[in-house]
Order: structure tokens, then C-alpha cells, then sequence
């Protein structure tokens, strides 16, 4: 599997808070559990050419990881349309924390988006509600995270093809944090943790949900799909 792990890479170069967390940059972390003997990593960081989504690494992802925050209106439209048509060409994605509101995943859901938050070092402890599902693979009934953002409902996205974990934060909103999405040929997973502020992308259960998402996304080569004028397979009786 060729997967691309894409971050603004932004919050580690102003924060200091940030920068100690995470010295290799949010997309170093986590390629770095991403990486095994069956998969190529690649990392791709706003500031590069064409975002490092240039047509050849696109062409060659089967699955693209996304982190986004500050910056989301800095991603060209252009690159955000080519994203989204790999994405229904068959790509996985996978969608990360406040990549909610990028614009590739705004495109593909077509609504706001939008949720509350709060900055509290809230507690929050994601359900699995869905044990059957093979993201969910290797874990027990929950996850706890001692310290993360909170988001809470109403979260504006269509309703989830399925709903694989919910989360409830200490200040007692809930959410649901964990929703996957099918788009054409194309499968997509949206994990909610992941705060820049915070190590999430350190913890072991984080990490597998996030290994079993790219596995799941990634639609293994599936046929593609053949549109228009289309000559019968069998003879058509006169009349």
C-alpha cells in the first residue's frame, strides 16, 4: 500500500508547546507508526509545491491521511479538486481531527461541517459502537485520552454510512468521533482526536484506529466503474 500522510505543518514551526510534542512535525508522528514491511509512506506539507500533492504522488496514493487546523483556506482549489476526484476515482482517505472543515472534506460531505470545541484539557473517552467493524479491530470497549479538545454536537456532516465510535468529554457534550463515508469508488474515515497541543498521536490505541482506517480505506484495486453508451452482452431479440 503507497499511502501519503498530508499536514500544514504550520503549528510546529510557531509553537513551541507544538515543536516539543512533536519535533518530526504532526505527519512525521504519524508515519512513523504507519510504516511497515507492506506499506510506502510518503509525507506531503502545505508549503511545498502543489501542497506536495503534485498529479504523479496523487496518481500513486492509495491512501492519503489528512491534518489540518489553521490553514485550511490556504489549500488551492485546485489541488482540493484533484483530491476529491482521486477520492471518487477509489483513493482512501483518511480524515483526522479538525480536517473536518478542509476543503477536501467539506467538498465530499457537502455541508458546514461545523461543531463546538472547547480548549479545557478535558477527559474524553471514545465508545466503540460499532465492535464488529474491522477499524475497531484489537480494541476493547473504549479508549481513554486523559487530555484532549473537546467537540461536541450538532456535528453538520451527513448522516455516516457507518458510525464506528462516539466520545464523551468531561464537560459532558458527546460527539461522534468516529464515521466512515463512501464517495464513488473512493472509502473515507473520519477520527476525531488529535489536537495539536496534546501527544495523541502517541497513544497506542489512537494509533491502531488510525492503522485499521487506512487499511479499511483502501479499496484493494477494485474494478472501475464503466459509464455511457454501452453495447448489449447478449442478442436482442427482434420484435
Amino acid at each position: 500500500m503507497n499511502i501519503t500522510v498530508w499536514n500544514e505543518f504550520r503549528h510546529e514551526k510557531e509553537n513551541q508547546v507544538v515543536a516539543d510534542i512533536y519535533p518530526e512535525g504532526i505527519h512525521g508522528a504519524i508515519a512513523g507508526f504507519l510504516e511497515g514491511e507492506d506499506h510506502v509512506v510518503r509525507t506531503a506539507t502545505l508549503d511545498e509545491e502543489e501542497h506536495g500533492l503534485t498529479d504523479e504522488v496523487l496518481n500513486d496514493t492509495d491512501v492519503l491521511v489528512w491534518w489540518g487546523h489553521k490553514a485550511h483556506e490556504e489549500v488551492s482549489e485546485e489541488v482540493a479538486e484533484k483530491v476529491k476526484q482521486r477520492v471518487l476515482d477509489g483513493m482512501g482517505l483518511v480524515v483526522l481531527h479538525s480536517a473536518h472543515f478542509s476543503k477536501v472534506f467539506k467538498k465530499l460531505m457537502g455541508t458546514t461541517c461545523d461543531l463546538k470545541w472547547r480548549e479545557a484539557d478535558d477527559k474524553e473517552r471514545i465508545w466503540v459502537v460499532d465492535p464488529t467493524h474491522p477499524i475497531t479491530e484489537g480494541l476493547g470497549e473504549y479508549i481513554d485520552i486523559e487530555k484532549e479538545e473537546m467537540y461536541g454536537e450538532h456535528f453538520d456532516i451527513p448522516a455516516p454510512d457507518e458510525l464506528v465510535f462516539v466520545s464523551w468529554f468531561e464537560g459532558g457534550e458527546v460527539f461522534r468521533s468516529g464515521a466512515t463515508f463512501k464517495r464513488g469508488r473512493g472509502k473515507i474515515f473520519y477520527f476525531r482526536p488529535g489536537h495539536e497541543t496534546y501527544p495523541t498521536y502517541y497513544h497506542e490505541e489512537v494509533q491502531k484506529v488510525i492503522q485499521n482506517g487506512v487499511k479499511w480505506v483502501n479499496n484493494g484495486g477494485t474494478p472501475k466503474n464503466v459509464y455511457g453508451n454501452a453495447q448489449p452482452l447478449e442478442k436482442i431479440s427482434e420484435k
